[in-house]
């Protein structure tokens, strides 16, 4: 059978807390789904749309799909309103994505913090979710998952910080970090 088979369970997988390595650890996963042939696609709700990270340069190296369509928003935001309309946008987007049926993983990458922030519906997100199109997988990353997307999800990991180099005062690193 494909890898789409209807052998395959399709999850909702919640990477969430405050440490290091949620984004990394989807990005993982979106790899060995890559090399099994799976078709993803990667949504970033807060990287800018200008954004040349390793990761976006190695998706497209790879032919994976990656979108960033955040403004890089930040509690410190200059203009809120714009940055509610991309995290819009980029939501929209989403769902397009998600009831297409043209993948087995879609990526949801920092949505947390919108939902967080009241941006998004968290029972708009759920809502979505229970209509996916069977064997869908889904993940979300980002710090502060409402604790009703911790309940609907089938797997949630929280990453917990227990040491840092920032706390050496060592700026992020090309290729770890960024």
């Amino acid at each position: 059978m494909s890898a789409r088979g209807a052998e395959r369970q399709a999850l909702v997988i919640v990477l969430t807390g405050q440490g290091k390595g949620k984004t990394t650890a989807a990005l993982g996963v979106v790899l060995r789904a890559w090399g099994r042939g799976m078709k993803t696609v990667v949504l970033q709700f807060v990287k800018p749309r200008t954004a040349n990270y390793g990761e976006n340069r190695a998706a497209k190296k790879l032919g994976i799909e990656m979108i960033p369509l955040g403004e890089g928003f930040t509690w410190r935001s200059q203009d809120i309103e714009k940055d509610k309309a991309a995290v819009r946008q980029c939501w929209e987007l989403a769902r397009q994505k998600i009831d297409s049926g043209q993948y087995d993983i879609v990526v949801l990458d920092e949505m947390t913090y919108p939902i967080t922030y009241g941006w998004i519906p968290v029972e708009e997100v759920i809502d979505t979710l229970r209509r996916r199109p069977q064997g869908l997988h889904v993940i979300i990353t980002g710090r502060d998952a409402p604790p009703e997307l911790i309940e609907f999800a089938d797997l949630v990991t929280e990453m917990r910080e227990v040491k840092h180099p920032y706390e050496k005062g060592l700026k992020a690193q090309p290729g770890i970090d960024f």
